[in-house]
């Protein structure tokens, strides 16, 4: 089966980076409508795809491919209850994904991979799919019981709600606002080192926004935070599925007012200043190299994280704050 492609830009509107650009149309205004949903369960030609332990099928060693199955063959397990999400209609062909491990289903002659290390080899399109169908399946797994009464929840709208039948209550997966943020000082910029993750890898900061808080705010405050250095102006770039679980990565550059660092070791093991040349030179390294690079030498994150991009985009001067 052919690859579901998505654009590489709208127009020339917006660049499109991993797990962006989803091809599909996701007819949002018919997921009720059970009668409907069922012709598409009953088409020949629909095709669903089956996660393991939230990694995908796929087949294809050298280059794998999303394993699309038809649906006939898993119809058994989804009237057993196997958990099933519409995903959209693509090309006028309905897509599914369903919960194969929830369902005791082992894959057979697929190989199951983990999502974050098979999106790069992907055509842009299915990882965007990719994106939408491992975020909801990981979200019906955490929300069960209902927040408000703590009763079993049944799943509605073709799996894009979770309802109460105690308290009538609607529960819908969300996105998780995170800004992530390349904090520039003339021809330097900061970047930080996680503590939780081994090598010499740094990135720029990141944190989840907080209720009342502006993204402006946000990103003002998780650099203050982690760094101790102050921001002014800012400036949005692009943004990001991230579906590990499900946030939304919305990239900035940003002014810093002062170079001096003091990180919080509950967050970084490590935060410097890099010159424009180091961060483009890095940023070529990761372009090409393995996504695991020499763990004593300096990197940063490869083309499938935003954070390649936000250094990508100032350090060749496609963008200046």
């Amino acid at each position: 089966m052919r690859p579901l492609t998505g654009p590489a830009s709208i127009a020339g509107m917006e660049d499109i980076y991993c797990f962006a650009g989803n091809p599909l149309d996701r007819v949002s205004e018919r997921r009720r409508d059970t009668a409907w949903i069922g012709t598409l369960l009953d088409d020949p030609a629909a095709r669903i795809l089956p996660l393991h332990d939230l990694r995908p099928l796929t087949r294809g060693a050298a280059a794998p491919v999303l394993d699309w199955q038809p649906v006939a063959p898993w119809r058994e397990a989804i009237d057993r209850g196997a958990m099933l999400i519409f995903l959209g209609l693509g090309d006028g062909l309905p897509y599914f994904a369903v919960d194969a491990s929830a369902a005791g289903i082992a894959p057979a002659d697929a190989e199951a991979l983990d999502a974050r290390t098979l999106a790069p080899l992907l055509p842009a399109g299915d990882a965007a799919i990719l994106a939408e169908a491992r975020s909801l399946i990981d979200w019906h797994a955490r929300h069960r019981f209902c927040a408000q009464c703590g009763s079993p929840t049944r799943v509605t709208a073709a799996g894009w709600v979770r309802r109460c039948p105690e308290c009538k209550a609607s529960h819908y997966p969300r996105s998780d606002p995170v800004t992530i943020m390349l904090v520039v000082r003339g021809e330097r910029a900061l970047l930080g080192r996680n503590r939780r993750r081994p090598g010499a890898r740094f990135s720029c900061l990141a944190g989840f926004m907080e209720p009342g808080e502006t993204l402006e705010e946000c990103v003002r405050r998780e650099v203050r935070e982690e760094s101790g250095v102050r921001v002014g102006r800012v400036r949005y770039l692009a943004c990001q599925p991230w579906p590990f679980p499900s946030s939304l990565m919305m990239g900035f550059l940003c002014e810093g007012l002062t170079e001096e660092i003091t990180v919080d070791p509950e967050e970084l093991a490590e935060a410097r200043w890099f010159e424009r040349d180091e961060i483009r030179a890095m940023v070529a390294r990761a372009a090409t190299g393995p996504d695991d690079p020499n763990p004593i030498q300096v990197s940063v994150p490869g083309p499938v994280a935003i954070a390649h991009h936000l250094c990508r985009r100032w350090s060749n001067r496609l963008d200046e704050i």
